[in-house]
């Protein structure tokens, strides 16, 4: 099995990976997570299993088990990754749960459930701005009429960006019908595990999080002969906005982070006219989030008057807290004594959670604490222990189809 999981993971490392940066752009419906979904479907041939693909990219595969009328237990993640990423947020969980495959049979098991190795597309919302998409249509938390007028950073439209990937909405969305519970391996994105000195964690919760767009408007003027006075520039409205938004999650233990902006017309000689940026703010309630960000809103109203600038918000995508089913994480943590711990990133789990399938996760251990970047990391002893995990999860949660 390590020759398997660490062939596999040569396969994926040079695909979308950036030669200057080492930073990883697996956009989904572009050529690289185009590239890396044909290989899931080639890993799955090899083990005699064969994906459903449905309208929009998500794909699953089913071990049908003794008994394939059962609800089955998925596990699986997404091969989408944030722009200049790592290489372990998202394949991480979609190898490794390859590799758990390839441990049940190599134990003789026979699981008396259906076993299914999914991908989620889109889970990052790195190119259409809806984190967990793939998995928000799935569930229905997202609808087809909705996201369909989503647009990309160069005006795509969602429904064009599928068609080009080959991929036709109409012929449907993955049914989840048959799935009983969910377990979604991942890197930790965060040092809990490091600070334990464990290699493997459950999760506990997801804590409450979201994006807003902060529109920021004044008047486009010349930069050398506009008085400081003169000028409505939102660019001043913004940089005190961010500088409020750090203070304030400081202040509260919370997270607050404005990580993308847009300005009109971006010229160097020129005030801006519009500043568009975006907010991810996350927290450890739903009230304490709420409260959060509608202190941010406060104090950028506040400045936009002072500087004769106009300020709209809009939430685009907002997840609310997650509790992950308590008595599968108790039951799962008896498996192999694993410490269950919250976790800050959003990811496909809460999606099913919310919808009421029992969802849980399996953290592997990341020594440099970095995530969504380069310098992400797993060492392969522990991406090892993680897949031994996940196949010791799996064997308990399909030993009784009842």
């Amino acid at each position: 099995m390590p020759d398997d999981f660490e062939q596999m993971w040569r396969d994926l490392a040079p695909v979308g990976r950036s030669a200057s940066s080492g930073g990883y752009n697996r956009s989904p419906w572009d050529s690289a997570e185009v590239e890396l979904r044909d290989w899931f479907v080639e890993a799955c041939a090899v083990r005699g299993l064969t994906v459903e693909t449905d309208g929009v990219g998500n794909q699953v595969a089913w071990w049908e088990g003794a008994d394939p009328q059962a609800p089955g237990v998925l596990t699986g993640s997404h091969l989408d990754s944030v722009l200049e990423g790592g290489a372990y947020d998202g394949p991480l969980g979609v190898l490794s749960a390859l590799a758990a495959l390839d441990v049940l049979r190599a134990r003789g098991v026979e699981p008396a459930r259906p076993i299914g190795i999914g991908v989620f597309v889109e889970e990052e919302g790195s190119r259409f701005g809806r984190a967990c998409l793939g998995s928000r249509l799935a569930t229905g938390a997202t609808t087809w009429d909705a996201a369909r007028e989503l647009r990309d950073r160069d005006g795509v439209f969602l429904p064009d960006a599928i068609d080009s990937a080959g991929l036709d909405p109409a012929r449907g969305l993955m049914d989840l019908g048959r799935v009983g519970t969910f377990v979604e391996l991942h890197v930790e994105q965060g040092r809990d595990l490091v600070d334990r000195g464990v290699a493997v964690g459950l999760a506990s919760e997801i804590w409450p999080h979201g994006r807003w767009r902060f529109d920021f408007a004044g008047q486009a003027n010349h930069a050398g002969t506009t008085r400081m006075e003169d000028r409505r520039d939102p660019m001043l409205t913004y940089a005190m906005t961010v500088l409020a938004a750090n203070k304030q999650a400081r202040l509260a233990t919370q997270r607050a982070t404005f990580g993308r902006i847009a300005v009109e017309p971006n010229g160097t000689n020129a005030v801006p006219s519009l500043v568009t940026a975006w907010l991810d703010a996350r927290a450890s309630s739903d009230d304490a989030l709420a409260t959060l960000v509608g202190e941010i809103e406060r104090q950028a109203a506040d400045r936009a008057g002072r500087d004769g600038t106009t300020l709209a918000v809009t939430a685009e995508s907002v997840s609310g807290s997650v509790a992950f089913d308590a008595d599968l994480a108790a039951r799962l943590a008896g498996v192999g004594d694993w410490p269950v711990i919250a976790t800050q990133a959003g990811h496909d789990a809460g999606i099913l959670s919310g919808a009421g399938i029992p969802t849980a996760m399996v953290f592997v251990r990341n020594p440099t604490g970095v995530s969504h970047s380069p310098e992400e990391h797993a060492e392969t002893a522990d991406c090892l222990a993680g897949v031994e995990a996940l196949a010791d999860v799996l064997a308990e949660l399909t030993a009784d189809p009842a």
